[in-house]
């Protein structure tokens, strides 16, 4: 099993979650995070005087897929996110040992 964390622009949400479930994915969980990477973020002005906004606000999405599918999701999940400019985010795979349901106690991938 791999888990998919990936951290996009919050304005793509939408498009990720709809091209996600027509590949079949079942779960995701969504946070609101914030972060920045090389943009750093930018510079506001508000009633005259400028602040630096150095943390940019963006949406962290994570599942657990099936190794077999996991270059897929993450493939559907990219292209749904790409817009072309700097700050569109980023995706990590890394390896689950095991997964546990714990209404009725399914180990692996039928727990997912």
């Amino acid at each position: 099993m791999k888990k998919i964390e990936a951290i996009i622009q919050p304005h793509k949400l939408d498009e990720v979650k709809d091209a996600l479930i027509k590949a079949g994915v079942d779960g995701m969980t969504v946070s609101e995070v914030r972060g920045h990477g090389r943009q750093k973020g930018h510079t506001e002005t508000y009633r005259g005087q400028e602040y630096k906004v150095d943390l940019l606000p963006k949406v962290k999405i994570e599942m657990v897929v099936a190794e077999s599918r996991a270059v897929e999701v993450a493939n559907v999940l990219a292209t749904a996110a790409r817009s072309g400019k700097v700050g569109d985010g980023k995706i990590f795979l890394t390896n689950v040992v095991d997964a546990i349901r714990i209404r009725n106690d399914d180990r692996g991938e039928s727990a997912l």
